[in-house]
């Protein structure tokens, strides 16, 4: 029975790893489909490579099954006239409860085109049944509230951020009488900055769960690598940009601006795949933590804060996450990559390195942060650069009030899926935590 029941709870975990490929990673992606840099299918195949890498390769070794402290397991163990055993059993019901209600607001969010935030889907679904199970109390609302500002801080910050760097980009190459020579002596600048962020994504970001197995590699080494890689794609781009554009002056302007925009093609492959491998590396393990935790409960009959999360688990989740970008991403990256702005290449690039960036110094700032709805805030700051007529708004309304409605919205699911959980499966489940 324990073996049917972990079955079951994998087929959901890999449901929800399909939908975090249909969502979140169609996300990463959308600057280069939208900016025609890549084609849907380069776009599907590229990302399924990088975010299985990171999901595989660098997967979190540890992670906080209760998505970082939303509802504490000792909650269970202190209710009234419960053993450790029905403790556990509620434990993981609801854990299964939650990973299937946060998989189907994910899915009605993809197939509606919405980008969502999958960490947002599961705090929800986690504290919907931590209330359903174990009152009010039991949810950490200090954290919850750290959510709410993170509708805010995310988008607002990346929007920021994303207006800079394109204006510098508009004023400093595309608008200039001769953008071609603009683009010879400005963009090695902005390959180098690409190059800095795409470093530190991956060694902060993508590598800090094995970097402390690394003993050479401290943040000052980090640094110094990075400063190092940054001067040497400066040169080297510099010399590239100059065998690519010198003397295209004499061209129409119309004709410089055209050949500037393939310039920043590779660069925002580059930096949309950086995305797509930094969210492999640290969130898939996370989304498919439930199914962890659901394990080694099964396993032991133990509630635990953290857990290990097992090799198969991370292809498990790394295969899903493929099959839904392949199957079902598309919608996500037309309704980000097209439907908010217009995207071409050097937006595209400076939405991704904004949303990166941003991620990067609010997660070292610990400022709670979302990377779907900063990158879409980046989008939306590359819209009002070009004023408030570059923005779709009804699209940018939808877009919002998805966001709002993604923590009640699976909270009241997983709220009706834990008690109908709890009222056919409870004594089942009690059994079999029962070692």
């Amino acid at each position: 029975m324990e073996t049917i029941v972990i079955g079951i709870t994998a087929f959901l975990g890999l449901y929800m790893a399909w939908n975090i490929g249909a969502n979140d990673v169609a996300n990463s992606m959308a600057d280069a489909v939208g900016s025609r840099a890549l084609s849907v299918r380069n776009a599907v195949i590229l990302a399924g490579i990088c975010e299985f890498a990171g999901a595989v390769l660098v997967g979190a070794p540890v992670t906080d099954t209760v998505r970082k402290g939303i509802v504490s397991p000792d909650s269970f163990l202190a209710l009234p006239d419960i053993t450790p055993e029905q403790a556990a059993a509620l434990f993981v019901i609801g854990m299964t409860s939650a990973l299937l209600s946060a998989a189907i607001w994910l899915n009605v969010s993809s197939f509606m085109g919405l980008p969502v935030s999958t960490t947002h889907s599961i705090v929800g679904s986690v504290a919907g049944f931590g209330i359903a199970a174990a009152g009010w109390s039991s949810v950490q609302w200090g954290k919850m509230t750290q959510i709410v500002l993170s509708w805010f801080i995310s988008p607002i910050a990346g929007g920021i951020m994303a207006f800079i760097v394109f204006k510098f980009i508009s004023r400093s190459i595309l608008g200039q009488d001769r953008p071609a020579r603009a683009a010879i002596k400005y963009a090695p600048f902005l390959v180098s900055a690409v190059t800095a962020t795409v470093v530190l994504a991956t060694i902060y970001k993508g590598l800090k769960h094995v970097i402390g197995n690394i003993s050479w590699l401290t943040p000052q080494v980090s640094i110094y690598i990075t400063v190092a890689l940054s001067v040497v794609s400066w040169f080297i781009s510099r010399w590239w940009l100059g065998r690519q554009l010198s003397g295209k002056d004499d061209l129409s302007v119309d004709d410089q601006l055209e050949l500037v925009e393939r310039v920043f093609v590779p660069l925002v492959i580059i930096t949309s795949c950086s995305v797509a491998f930094a969210h492999g590396a640290n969130d898939v393990a996370n989304s498919v933590g439930p199914l962890a935790a659901v394990v080694r409960v099964l396993q032991t009959g133990e509630v635990a804060q953290k857990v290990g999360v097992p090799f198969w688990v991370l292809v498990l989740g790394g295969s899903g996450i493929v099959l839904g970008l392949a199957t079902f991403g598309y919608r996500v990256m037309y309704t980000v990559g097209t439907k908010i702005t217009e995207i071409t290449p050097s937006r595209g690039v400076a939405a991704d390195l904004s949303a990166t960036a941003t991620v990067l110094l609010c997660t070292r700032l610990k400022l709670p942060i979302s990377t779907t709805h900063t990158l879409v805030g980046a989008i939306l700051g590359i819209g009002l650069a070009r004023g408030l007529a570059g923005i779709n708004r009804d699209v940018t309304k939808r877009i919002f009030g998805a966001w709002f409605v993604t923590v009640p919205a699976a909270a009241l699911l997983c709220v009706f899926l834990f008690l109908v959980g709890k009222m056919y499966f409870l004594d089942t489940i009690t059994r079999i935590c029962t070692k």
